[in-house]
């Protein structure tokens, strides 16, 4: 079952507005970030402590049906909030491409599985090995797949 209960919009327009755009044409609008030609996907998750629906527009990161969340919060010294959401919540995610919705089991990656998910991360997005460079933390990988 998708992420249910009350949903609180970022506090970020830009994001609020996106995700209403990509949800209401089913991805057809609002499917990269504004000035940009990189596929984003819209991950929906339970806030660690309110307990509220999230929802934020990822860059698409995919292997064999299987999506990335690149925690990167574009190089900044801490985690985006949605990461310790999944951290608390990981059988709580939904994750729409396009029409496509489903929902989601995540987990974070480490080691040599991580070195192969981030070659695809910045395969995908280039600007995530500059956010890494400017950053002290390792950025976290945290993989989504399908529910059984």
């Amino acid at each position: 079952m998708p992420v249910e209960g009350e949903y609180e919009p970022s506090p970020e327009k830009w994001v609020r507005d996106q995700v209403e755009v990509y949800e209401r044409t089913g991805g057809r609008e609002g499917n990269t970030l504004p000035g940009r030609t990189e596929p984003v996907v819209v991950f929906t998750t339970r806030g660690a402590k309110s307990g509220k629906v999230r929802k934020n527009p990822l860059m698409k990161v995919e292997h064999d049906g299987v999506y990335a969340m690149v925690a990167s919060q574009g190089g900044a010294p801490k985690h985006p909030t949605w990461y310790f959401n999944l951290k608390t919540h990981p059988d709580e995610v939904t994750v729409q491409d396009g029409e496509r919705v489903w929902d989601g089991v995540a987990r974070e990656i480490d080691g040599d599985e991580y070195a192969q998910w981030w070659e695809r991360a910045v395969a995908a997005f280039p600007d995530y090995a500059d956010y890494q460079r400017k950053t002290d933390r390792k950025i976290p990988l945290v993989l989504v797949e399908p529910k059984n």
